[in-house]
């Protein structure tokens, strides 16, 4: 594992940038970005190789064209690469649901299409609803959910990002999946509703 501080100096100098720290960066990062992208694509097709490289070389385009982002480490750039990898799935959801119901055909790039699976759009769409939801009643928790749901980040990692103890972490982190629980059960009632504010 490389050192923190390394990845840290090799993304400010990205943020101003530099190119060779850019391709020096690549490398030292590839391998967790890949680890995101397969929790995000574990809940599509069962072949996912190109599926997940695309979805790892979209989020790290994005990562690396962020120049006002003052980058304070290694676990707030895999918690904004998990953010992006959800935005790129729930475009491409939303896309393949306005063609589904007779909407603009859009013509998408190959990886593009092979980064997704049109057999879950609607509950991909439906959890992205309900994480706008909770971020509504409790920013910290959904952001907790998709940091460590999606984004792969341990208890740690979450709190580092975060700066919060890992206690409140774990707390959140409870709270949030038993309100998210609540939310997508087909006969969801008003309980569910209350659960997620502190």
């Amino acid at each position: 594992m490389v050192p923190e501080a390394d990845v840290t100096a090799l993304l400010v100098q990205v943020a101003k940038g530099n190119q060779a720290a850019q391709e020096r960066l690549a490398p030292l990062v590839y391998d967790q970005l890949k680890k995101l992208a397969r929790r995000y694509m574990r809940r599509e097709r069962a072949n996912h190789t190109l599926q997940t490289t695309a979805l790892v070389h979209e989020a790290y385009l994005k990562l690396v064209r962020q120049q006002s982002t003052n980058w304070q480490g290694r676990a707030q750039f895999f918690g904004i690469a998990a953010q992006l990898m959800r935005r790129i799935l729930i475009d491409h959801a939303r896309r393949h649901l306005r063609e589904k119901r007779g909407g603009t055909r859009v013509v998408l790039p190959l990886d593009e299409a092979l980064a997704f699976s049109p057999e879950h759009s609607e509950d991909l769409l439906k959890l992205d609803e309900a994480l706008d939801r909770l971020a509504r009643l409790d920013p910290r928790q959904s952001h907790i959910v998709e940091l460590r749901f999606f984004g792969g980040l341990n208890v740690e990692e979450t709190s580092k990002f975060l700066g919060i103890s890992p206690m409140t972490v774990k707390r959140d982190w409870a709270v949030a999946k038993v309100w998210l629980y609540g939310e997508l059960r087909p006969d969801n009632g008003d309980e569910a509703k209350t659960v997620g504010t502190r």
